[in-house]
């Protein structure tokens, strides 16, 4: 951990995260990763580093244009409302970026024209001329997502042009059956237009040393090196008009593919942050030979442009590569894909109406860790854990004891501290939390705090200062006891800080203090506090209930694109109850826990993926049908349930050693079992 006591020794730090798309709100999913990293902002700034926190909107490209179109509105109109509209729903998440801008800015366009000039003349650009399908009657070429037909694989319908939902079969969209434009519904036609490419191949080996440098988390790493395997290919930067985006300087009518200028939009936020700053220079954090420290926090579905196409380009353009690009799964809500007929399609707006954002910030914390893995948002288990943990274990050890001092002794602690030996104990578990937030082990951290509250209330029950405020010639010990409780209290809001702020803030003013986190090894001994106020409410179960109906009606009314709209179903078509057996026939099944550690596609199979799960002691390689409901890297780092002594089966495309459990009808709706947080790879399931 640095040392906080000499400012001029703190790391100098630039975190970014993934640019949220213009076209629409924010909603839970995307909450996930804004969150983790505030949390590790806020954390660094606790410990005296210099950390600088910064995102943009991703402003460009075909959907914002026919959005805005289908809208009545110009591009620039409906990117500045929504820009408005971002910000708002992050301050209110105390999300504390320190500048919000937009890729449809000028500083964008300047550092997207430098970087694409330098590439172009150090060689890294090349022109070819390409078929692609056109709308004649929008008068544009399409991109893949604007084009659905016949999946050219298993004949399913309406599918789009990269790649079928039905059998997760990937293809171009000339390959697709019966095309059709997703704008205007006129059939395309094949027109050759010049692209330009950027030659990502010339950047292998600087790639393959760049991801396992430890830039990476290993099981990203080891899903870019398929990528490697297959060989890298050339990348089109270009698009033709109409588009919404910049234009490319040295060729009229094609503009940069939103890609290419959406991570330059970390540093051109960056960028205009230095020049409001001033006493901030934008080279010393980008120049090749920097000493600072640049974190991307992503989605693991954007893993690709980050960690391939987006090192390569700054090195094309001599600029330095990030420190690390960090990535995090997807968000489920009560165990299944935010759905919209559920109402757990849940906007962040919906949210704040109904709830308050430092529980959704405590519970993220206490199921992230440093892994890509999917984190559920189970409900009911929110509801229990902010109740337990936040309000039932920490605010109530000041609930307990403030009244005490605030009545018999003028609001001043004791002088004497009545455990210095707890006391200690407390204070000196800061490494090992500060270790565990460095390290992104958020609920590692939450785990070790919450032990060092059931201490505290343990300590509490114990010394009882209601019995003791009832005995004569006690008021030394009611003080010495309930002054304890609230250095104990106060030691606890310091390691939480980074997560719940504004209860921190309100503790601060209860505690007469300022925190720091150098602060926690000092005592306030004799301090005067403030009257007590309750600091945080129970969470209103009815309040959840009434978010789900809310979501239920706004999503409803909302006219969201397909790509982005999660599958919905009505009922569950359940099929009859097996006939019963007896306890001896379960026990001879074993369950086990098993951890996802690579799923890939299985070449000549329609249904199949391949599984790597690890089960403690060994690995076993599984082929499961889910192909239908999930790609490879969506699995990555999950926990599930696995048959572990099923007998091991031959398969055409090698030995299937096992069995994944899951749930659903088929298609897209399959839905792989998950284990609560906290079991472990290789524990039996009883």
């Amino acid at each position: 951990m640095a040392d906080t006591s000499n400012r001029t020794n703190s790391r100098r730090i630039l975190v970014t995260n993934a640019l949220p798309y213009a076209n629409g709100p924010i909603h839970i999913g995307h909450l996930l990763g804004y969150i983790q990293a505030d949390i590790w902002v806020r954390f660094q700034r606790l410990i005296g580093n210099e950390c600088h926190f910064v995102c943009a909107d991703d402003a460009h490209g075909t959907p914002i244009m026919l959005k805005a179109q289908q809208l009545g509105m110009t591009p620039e109109a409906m990117i500045d409302e929504m820009n408005i509209a971002h910000q708002k729903d992050f301050a209110d998440f105390a999300v504390s970026f320190d500048n919000y801008h937009s890729t449809h800015s000028s500083e964008n366009r300047e550092l997207a024209t430098l970087i694409y000039t330098r590439l172009r003349d150090n060689g890294h650009i090349h022109t070819r001329v390409i078929e692609q399908l056109y709308d004649p009657e929008k008068e544009m070429f399409l991109p893949d997502r604007f084009v659905k037909g016949t999946c050219p694989d298993c004949g399913a319908e309406d599918q789009y042009g990269d790649n079928c939902d039905v059998c997760g079969a990937t293809y171009s969209p000339t390959d697709l059956k019966n095309p059709r434009s997703a704008v205007s519904g006129a059939v395309p036609e094949l027109r050759e237009s010049e692209h330009y490419f950027f030659d990502l191949p010339a950047f292998g080996d600087m790639l393959k040393a760049w991801t396992r440098s430890g830039s990476l988390q290993p099981e990203m790493a080891n899903k870019l090196n398929e990528w490697f395997e297959q060989g890298l290919q050339q990348w089109d930067i270009s698009r033709d008009k109409p588009y919404f985006g910049f234009e490319i300087p040295d060729a009229p009518g094609k503009y940069f593919y939103v890609w290419l200028d959406a991570p330059i939009g970390y540093m051109s936020s960056f960028k205009n942050y230095c020049e409001k700053r001033q006493d901030l220079n934008f080279d010393d954090f980008w120049r090749p030979d920097s000493d600072a420290e640049v974190y991307h926090f992503i989605g693991k579905d954007i893993i690709y442009f980050h960690s391939l196409f987006w090192p390569a380009m700054l090195k094309g353009a001599n600029f330095r590569q990030p420190t690390n690009v960090w990535a995090h799964g997807f968000i489920t809500v009560n165990g299944t894909k935010m759905s919209k007929s559920k109402g757990t399609f849940i906007m962040a707006r919906t949210y704040l109406d109904h709830l308050d954002p430092e529980y959704l910030r405590y519970y993220f914390a206490a199921k992230l860790t440093s892994r890509i893995d999917d984190l559920d948002l189970n409900l009911t288990d929110f509801a229990q854990r902010v109740n337990a943990d936040l309000v039932g274990k920490v605010v109530n050890i000041a609930s307990r004891c403030a009244g005490f001092i605030s009545k018999k002794f003028d609001g001043k602690l004791s002088e004497r501290i009545d455990d210095p030996v707890m006391l200690q104990e407390f204070q000196a578990a800061a490494d090992d939390i500060a270790a565990a937030y460095e390290q992104r082990e958020f609920a590692k951290a939450m785990r070790e705090i919450m032990k060092l509250a059931d201490r505290a209330n343990e300590y509490i029950a114990v010394k009882e200062p209601w019995q003791l405020a009832k005995e004569e010639g006690k008021e030394a010990a009611v003080h010495n006891v309930c002054s304890m409780g609230i250095h104990l209290f106060r030691l606890l809001m310091i390691y939480l800080t980074p997560v719940v702020p504004a209860l921190a803030k309100d503790a601060q003013g209860f505690l007469n203090d300022e925190f720091t986190w150098a602060s926690a090894q000092q005592t306030l001994t004799g301090h005067a506090i403030n009257k007590f106020k309750a600091l945080m409410q129970r969470v209103p179960t009815e309040k959840i209930e009434a978010m789900l109906e809310a979501s239920k009606e706004s999503t409803a009314q909302q006219n969201t694109s397909a790509e982005n709209t999660p599958s919905t179903k009505t009922a569950v078509n359940c099929e009859p109850i097996a006939a019963e057996i007896e306890f001896d026939d379960f026990a001879k099944v074993d369950l086990r826990v098993a951890r996802i550690i690579n799923a890939e596609h299985v070449d000549g199979a329609d249904k199949l993926l391949k599984l790597t799960l690890d089960i403690g002691n060994e690995q076993r390689q599984v082929f499961a049908g889910i192909k239908s409901a999930y790609q490879p890297e969506q699995l990555i780092g999950q926990l599930t349930v696995m048959v572990a002594n099923l007998k091991p089966r031959k398969m055409r495309f090698g030995m299937s050693e096992g069995m994944v459990l899951a749930a659903g009808p088929g298609g897209k709706e399959i839905y792989i079992l998950n284990p609560h947080d906290g079991a472990q790879p290789g524990q039996r399931v009883m």
